[in-house]
């Protein structure tokens, strides 16, 4: 086995990798770039080797670069995870020459499955099914009715020049045929200049259903079964599990030998993905089902099928490259329950999901599930890499409990400092669909309204009454220790403040009376009573005037304005954020200038003041990604201070 490995990745993934490597005795070598010079995977690691710039394509997309790394440092080897040079052909071929072992697979293999039209043929001629249609020269209309006939309604008529829906028709029966076809190509003529068009089988109501393969030196090949990707957004997978829900045991076998022939096809090594798309108008069915393409790497939902089989991908793949055959027959694989993983992203479902910055103030993720992340409280997240914060991947043993699983461990996950996906993720799981397993592409548009309600992250009455008092909480002596209190209680008499928020925009003031050991609300006109006992039941982060709060699957964000104290926001921190939505009305310093401690930085308006932002240290300007005239959102990175050690 090897003794030294490379990791040409940063993230969860990296850090996932540098922990089987632990367990397997291996050394790991991480790089980083500037921007994750402090990162998670870097901390873990035995060694780590800067290798540029912040930007990708100056640090982990420099094959060349990582390449020299791993000469200087004695990896035997690079796991390049998944994204940046994982399916890089010509890094696959360059690792080769050097004599360095890329832990994946082959040039060729990579090659052959990069153009999808490509792919689809070599696929069609090892017999793997895929979308029915036809693409060739004959345009003659009679040719092209029978060609619809024989793939069956209804079909797509698509122009090849085709692009922004143009030049399309979905066409349901075979009598309209006709009509659609002059009409598409009278479009596609006038609009691209190029009248041809193909038609194809059209999938009514689509699940994205991928199967995992592995391959290895000596020519075995087998499939670790399926994982049910079909909740997407805009093509981005948000949930993942496994087995896909409702599958028939016929069609499990049949999408697992088509998915072996592909990999056999192209004389696959290591682990890769074959993503089918199955038509669900009619139930599953072993005939529905067809090829879409192949990802060759390890896929970001790999733990959902390492938990249904107890299977380690990452070591399969370490003891693959190490030309080891498989450690498991097809015969010796099996299924044990259902497993679910969510994405947690920093970003704003409610703000188009919009990707947010900043510090994560509070990350303390449920118990109830496993966790591959590569930040940890504290740690920041970057304007330059993609947002997810974690996955979080839970294994009962029915579809049934591993739900009521996921939704406890997501209304138990506190995360703090930025807006998240969480409370998305938390209505997923509590939507009547989903839990029924009646899931496909569709289901996120169609159910946006109740994924993304009008109140989404917005704090309801009970909500703020419950943050208030949590604000006066320290006002309120412990009924044990009155005596000791030096606050402003008293004994024959009551507290009344007032305690101001801000959420999404909105000012909100909120009159708050500590009585004995309790805290009377006023909020809409009504009083709520919140005793000690709730808030103490109640889940809260904090972090100076932010406090978020986690009731129910509902994330609700609030900043405390303490009028004199906001422009201090930031004292003691590196990266300082915007603390409530604001316009940036100054910049008082400029990228790469010494400040001092206390120096202003910035202007900032917000709530109608202006408020004067300040280094909370000393040091230099590493990162300013506001301008005068700029319009912030809550949480969002103002600047970043390089701090200098202590003298």
């Amino acid at each position: 086995m090897f003794k030294k490995i490379l990791i040409a990745n940063r993230g969860e993934i990296a850090c996932r990798v540098i922990e089987t490597a632990r367990g397997m005795g291996i050394e790991t070598v991480a790089v980083y770039s500037d921007a994750d010079r402090h990162a998670r995977h870097v901390r873990m690691a035995d060694q780590a080797v800067r290798i540029g710039p912040a930007a990708s394509r100056e640090s982990y997309l420099r094959g060349d670069v990582i390449l020299d790394v791993a000469k200087q440092t004695g990896a035997e080897a690079i796991h390049p995870g998944y994204g940046f040079l994982s399916e890089n052909a010509e890094f696959a071929s360059a690792c080769k020459k050097a004599g360095v072992v890329f832990i994946g697979p082959s040039e060729n293999s990579i090659n052959a499955m990069g153009l999808k039209d490509k792919a689809k043929e070599i696929m069609q001629a090892a017999g793997v099914p895929i979308v029915p249609g036809y693409m060739g020269e004959n345009q003659k209309p009679d040719f092209l009715q029978k060609q619809a006939d024989t793939i069956g309604y209804p079909v797509l008529i698509k122009a090849v020049a085709g692009g922004g829906g143009k030049g399309m028709r979905r066409v349901d029966n075979a009598k309209d045929f006709a009509d659609a076809l002059q009409s598409c190509q009278r479009e596609a003529k006038s609009s691209f200049g190029n009248d041809h068009v193909l038609i194809e089988k059209y999938i009514a109501k689509p699940r994205h259903i991928e199967v995992q393969v592995f391959g290895d030196n000596h020519g075995n090949a087998v499939y670790l079964f399926e994982r049910d990707c079909s909740l997407q957004r805009r093509h981005q997978k948000v949930v993942e599990e496994a087995p896909a829900p409702g599958m028939p045991e016929a069609m499990r076998k049949a999408m697992g030998d088509a998915a072996v022939k592909a990999a056999k096809a192209i004389h696959y090594s290591g682990a890769g993905t074959i993503e089918f798309i199955v038509d669900v108008s009619n139930g599953l069915k072993a005939d529905q089902f067809y090829f879409m393409e192949m990802n060759t790497r390890l896929q970001v939902e790999h733990p959902v099928t390492e938990m249904i089989t107890g299977q380690d991908l990452v070591e399969w793949q370490l003891r693959v490259a190490n030309n080891e055959t498989l450690p498991l027959s097809q015969e010796e694989l099996t299924i044990e329950g259902h497993a679910f993983e969510v994405r947690l992203y920093a970003e704003d479902p409610a703000n188009n999901f919009l990707p947010q910055i900043g510090k994560l103030t509070a990350f303390e993720p449920s118990d109830y599930a496993r966790v591959d992340t590569g930040v940890e409280e504290g740690d920041s997240v970057s304007i330059h890499y993609d947002p997810m914060i974690a996955k979080l991947i839970v294994h009962a043993e029915t579809r049934e409990e591993a739900v009521q699983m996921m939704a406890r461990a997501l209304d138990e996950t506190i995360v703090a400092g930025l807006n998240t996906n969480q409370e998305f993720l938390s209505n997923v799981f509590r939507h009547a669909d989903f839990i029924s397993g009646d899931v496909d592409t569709g289901f996120i548009g169609r159910h946006e309204a109740a994924l993304i309600p009008a109140h989404y992250g917005r704090p309801e009455s009970y909500d703020l009454a419950l943050a208030a008092a949590k604000i006066m909480a320290p006002e309120l002596p412990n009924r044990d220790d009155i005596w000791g209190s030096a606050d402003n209680w008293r004994m024959n008499g009551v507290l009344t403040r007032s305690v101001l928020f801000t959420s999404r925009g909105d000012h909100l003031s909120v009159p708050v009376t500590c009585r004995g050991d309790a805290f009377d609300v006023l909020v809409d006109g009504k009083v709520i009573t919140i005793t000690r006992d709730t808030l103490n039941n109640t889940l809260f982060a904090r972090s100076g005037n932010h406090l978020t709060l986690f009731r129910a699957g509902r994330v609700i964000p609030l900043h405390l304005y303490v009028p004199g104290s906001d422009g201090d926001e930031g004292a003691g921190e590196g990266r300082i954020v915007a603390p409530m939505p604001g316009k940036i009305i100054s910049v008082l310093v400029k990228m790469g200038a010494n400040v001092t401690k206390d120096q202003p930085l910035l202007i900032m308006e917000a709530m109608k003041m202006e408020m004067t932002i300040k280094a909370g240290c000393a040091g230099i300007i590493d990162e300013l990604p506001v301008s005068a005239g700029q319009q912030v959102q809550d949480g969002a990175l103002l600047i970043s201070i390089e701090q200098k050690d202590a003298a």
